[in-house]
């Protein structure tokens, strides 16, 4: 008997991929909505049904998805947010009625990520779709806890990774940001809209001498339906570039792309990886 259709609504980068890989590894059909300007067009060739949608486009969304009798789906992958900043703005993320009604009632005092996802999955829920953990097909690259890399924490980095281990979670919590880079027990720089790599980029010109930690955590009320910390061979690449020594992430609740390669990868380029949990 065939198993039910699992939904995929895909944004950015390369997790949407690996949960569709997880997703027909247990044999579930998949059908996939990809955020038009962000998903990746290789989800084509994983999916039974593939659909494109604005990022503005919930109605839509929805329509795909209960046409082809998904009951339950996933929420996986970036939005780079800063675009929607842009001076076409308005033109390019006009949103339909359902989404505009989402935006400026239920959300007119806060618009927070947080907010707008919960208030997302409110409205999957409401036509009969669950939204699952988005980690239930891609369990396997979650950070572990402990060191992780072969290459050692440096002892420098060691008082930092804890320091900032607080630091960061205090961050998530107000929403600011989940990952800070720490050296010295001192805050280079605090991540914002601009993502994760850019926030490498912006420490490493502030801490030329190098040798800081990276520490990325998710909220202290984390929903794993959505918006789980992730990490992969570029977050490596540009720690490196960036002379960054360690990278500490929060066991469990991160997710490594591509998880056997990005830890080799930082073996190869001298980063110490590490997990761990919060008390």
């Amino acid at each position: 008997m065939q198993k039910a259709p699992l939904g995929l609504i895909a944004g950015a980068g390369r997790l949407p991929v690996l949960i569709a890989g997880g997703a027909r590894r247990a044999g579930r059909p998949l059908v996939v909505v990809g955020i038009r300007g962000q998903a990746d067009p290789a989800l084509r060739d994983l999916a039974e049904t593939f659909g494109w949608a604005g990022i503005t486009r919930l109605g839509r969304w929805i329509r795909i998805l209960r046409r082809h009798g998904v009951r339950q789906a996933v929420l996986a992958g970036g939005v780079r947010k800063a675009n929607m900043y842009s001076p076409l703005r308005l033109l390019r993320y006009l949103p339909d009625l359902r989404t505009a009604r989402l935006w400026y009632v239920r959300l007119r005092h806060d618009k927070r990520d947080n907010a707008v996802l919960l208030a997302v999955a409110d409205e999957l829920a409401r036509e009969g779709i669950e939204l699952m953990s988005s980690v239930e097909y891609c369990a396997e690259h979650l950070a572990a806890e402990g060191l992780m890399t072969k290459t050692p924490v440096p002892k420098s980095a060691r008082a930092d990774a804890e320091f900032g281990f607080e630091i960061a979670r205090r961050s998530a919590d107000l929403d600011v940001g989940q990952s800070v880079a720490v050296k010295e027990r001192d805050i280079i720089a605090v991540e914002a809209m601009e993502g994760t790599d850019e926030m490498i980029a912006r420490a490493g010109r502030l801490c030329r001498s190098g040798g800081w930690t990276l520490v990325k955590v998710a909220r202290p009320d984390q929903d794993m339906r959505f918006d789980v910390p992730t990490v992969g061979p570029e977050t490596i690449k540009a720690l490196k570039s960036a002379r960054a020594a360690c990278l500490v992430l929060e066991a469990g609740r991160t997710i490594i792309l591509d998880k056997p390669d990005t830890l080799a990868l930082a073996d190869s380029l001298g980063i110490a990886v590490v997990g761990k949990r919060a008390e």
